[in-house]
């Protein structure tokens, strides 16, 4: 079992290209475990953890609803943002600068083989950080990702989650508003759900972030729960 996962923080690039990056390394991982399947050859898979920061894209997973984006074509266009449908679970969600993007491409027969630990444990990462700064995030029944002031008419989503996994090997991620313009999520109806609303680290703290700062918790408590070692 590896557990070592090789980092990269990608800086701010297009949609398009990082998911083709994510398909590269997936297809890597999934031949090695097809290879040691047919020729028992006994080669070690890698695992992945992608930083990013988007340009304006919103994307839709394989079952949400294209009428959740509010945006034409023209709409798109004039705020400066494109959309994709996506090989992912969920709905739709936007992604963008100021918000962290990640995208553990993982071989989870080197970790546990259960999604919804898996999902609760890129969950804990996000409560754990926002304890950090003082603020309660709760899990939704029913629902993947992480709010605030669940149970009351105030709720708000500021970590999204959406994975795909394919013989356990996962890819897509999560998406933590850090300093994000909320009014890109304006545009859809976020992850389907209407009666939520979405927030951000900068605007429940009432400053700007430290998007850095933010990165490290991510990786120390992604280690921590995942009882990995990150180089790179």
């Amino acid at each position: 079992m590896n557990k070592t996962v090789i980092f990269q923080d990608l800086g701010r690039k297009d949609y398009k290209e990082v998911w083709d990056y994510q398909e590269e390394l997936f297809k890597d991982i999934l031949d090695t475990k097809i290879q040691n399947r047919r020729q028992d050859a006994g080669l070690e898979t890698e695992n992945h953890l992608l930083f990013v920061e988007h340009d304006h894209v919103y994307t839709l997973g394989k079952s949400g609803d294209v009428e959740h984006l509010l945006a034409n074509d023209q709409k798109l266009a004039d705020i400066g943002a494109t959309y994709y449908k996506i090989n992912r679970g969920g709905d739709i969600t936007y992604h963008g600068p100021g918000q962290i993007t990640g995208y553990p491409i993982l071989d989870l027969e080197n970790f546990f083989t259960d999604i919804h630990k898996y999902l609760r444990f890129l969950e804990e990462i996000f409560i754990k950080i926002l304890a950090d700064y003082g603020l309660k995030g709760e899990r939704s029944p029913g629902e993947t990702g992480v709010w605030l002031d669940l149970g009351t008419p105030f709720a708000r989503k500021i970590c999204a989650l959406g994975v795909r996994a394919s013989r356990w090997v996962t890819m897509h991620g999560f998406a933590f508003n850090v300093n994000t313009n909320l009014g890109y999520f304006d545009h859809i109806i976020p992850c389907g759900i209407q009666d939520k609303a979405v927030t951000s680290l900068a605007s429940e703290l009432k400053r700007e972030i430290d998007m850095d700062e933010v990165k490290q918790k991510i990786k120390m408590y992604f280690t921590e729960l995942f009882e990995a070692e990150l180089v790179g």
